[in-house]
């Protein structure tokens, strides 16, 4: 057990074995203070930190540039890269922990300027995205998905065991937490029928990632390693990638996805920096054939993060949890997705965000999405209350959460939720009088 393991802080809250915050934490993000000011903070306890009044004081720093923190997003801050971030962590936990340098516990007037409830501020967008792109690195989703699709014998892509699939998504429609999720429209075309039809999208789901957020850019034809890959993640979120089935089985031939995934993609507003999360690296799953030197993991490049999904139907008070799953059932892991992403040459930058793709477990219980619990529309859940669903209806809330269990404490990544709202009706969609 290291010594950041057992420290507390005199902010009691972050003491609590159950609160997502303790000291080990120290997630970053942006929020809307009461007084509407949108600055990074970060999380204590029930408490957010006001970053850019704390900077001011010179008790924290990136000792690398000036001020980065009097932002509304934390590209600055990520972009100066390992050296700030680990600076500015050991000044923040210097500051919170008991018996430590007591210049913010001693000082009322600064508590009451740097400090602020949890409940007291709106959280907002954590970074601005550069770039989204999403993988397909869960075996279990991909042999599930394949295997509707397929048959159980062509499951797998024929290149599915030697490279991260992926496919560039849209940066545009990322959004944090708690954003309301119109339901798409688009074409489809049934089994039987001869010509396809637009209208709203009747298999909405969801599809349970992770989201690498990259910290520090690489440059235009330069490839990278896994471990400078790794150096460049600043940390991670809850990421939701709404999908539109139906949608997606009419267009994705040859090209994969479009409008079956542009229209959202959730994020939670708390970006778990790697320095967190350190305790709790673990291996990728064994190889079932040799991997190309390039995407070779010098070291443990997964982490043990428990994840769970909930369903709320609109008007109930009970949230039904539908599937619980564990982040290291990925195949490849976040580095070696960034590593093949830059393979070709191709640049990386701060604030591109990188979906894990589906984590499904071995079972239906723990799979990923609607798409695999439901069987493809097959096999009706039912929810606490006596409500089935296969697919996501109108107010309908999905909320993912995820937390890794420490000796005593647990590093929460917060919630990624969102309520489905009706489609929008297209008036003379072919401009007909």
């Amino acid at each position: 057990m290291t010594s950041l393991q057992i420290i507390k802080s005199w902010i009691e809250s972050a003491n609590d074995p159950q609160n997502s915050f303790p000291i080990q934490n120290l997630p970053f993000g942006i929020a809307q203070l009461p007084n509407g000011k949108q600055n990074c903070v970060c999380a204590i306890g029930d408490f957010i930190i006001d970053l850019a009044e704390l900077e001011l004081t010179g008790l924290i720093s990136t000792q690398s540039q000036g001020t980065v923190f009097n932002q509304p997003a934390l590209n600055d801050f990520m972009q100066c890269g390992p050296k700030a971030w680990q600076n500015v962590r050991t000044d923040l936990i210097n500051l919170l922990k008991t018996n430590g340098n007591n210049a913010l516990e001693n000082n009322d007037k600064l508590k009451q300027q740097v400090l602020i409830a949890i409940n007291d501020v709106k959280m907002l967008m954590p970074f601005k995205v550069a770039e989204y792109t999403d993988f397909y690195a869960g075996k279990q989703h991909a042999i599930n998905v394949g295997t509707m699709f397929r048959g159980a014998e062509n499951a797998l892509p024929p290149n599915w065991l030697h490279i991260p699939i992926g496919y560039n998504g849209r940066a545009s429609t990322v959004v944090v937490s708690g954003t309301p999720i119109i339901r798409p429209s688009g074409q489809t075309k049934a089994p039987d029928a001869e010509q396809p039809t637009f209208g709203p999208c009747k298999r909405l789901d969801i599809e349970l990632e992770m989201g690498a957020v990259i910290g520090t850019p690489s440059k235009m034809g330069q490839p990278i390693s896994v471990q400078q890959a790794d150096d460049m993640i600043f940390g991670y979120v809850l990421l939701n990638d709404w999908s539109a089935r139906d949608i997606q089985a009419w267009e994705y031939q040859p090209l994969g996805p479009f409008q079956a995934k542009a229209f959202a993609t959730s994020i939670s507003p708390w970006v778990i920096t790697k320095a967190a999360l350190e305790p709790f690296r673990t291996s990728t799953p064994k190889r079932d054939k040799p991997l190309l030197d390039y995407l070779k993991e010098p070291s443990p490049m997964s982490y043990d993060i428990e994840l769970e999904i909930s369903m709320q139907p609109d008007k109930s008070n009970t949230p039904t949890t539908i599937s619980r799953t564990n982040y290291n059932n990925l195949y490849y892991s976040a580095a070696q997705q960034l590593a093949h992403h830059a393979s070709s040459g191709c640049k990386m930058n701060t604030g591109d965000l990188l979906g894990s793709g589906t984590i499904s477990g071995p079972d239906k219980s723990s799979f990923g999405s609607l798409l695999e619990i439901s069987w493809g529309g097959k096999e009706p859940i039912t929810l606490d209350g006596g409500q089935t669903r296969t697919f996501i209806q109108d107010g309908d809330t999905l909320t993912l959460s995820g937390y890794a269990q420490g000796d005593g404490y647990k590093i929460g990544f917060g919630e990624c939720s969102g309520t489905i709202l009706p489609a929008i009706k297209m008036n003379n969609p072919a401009g007909d009088d």
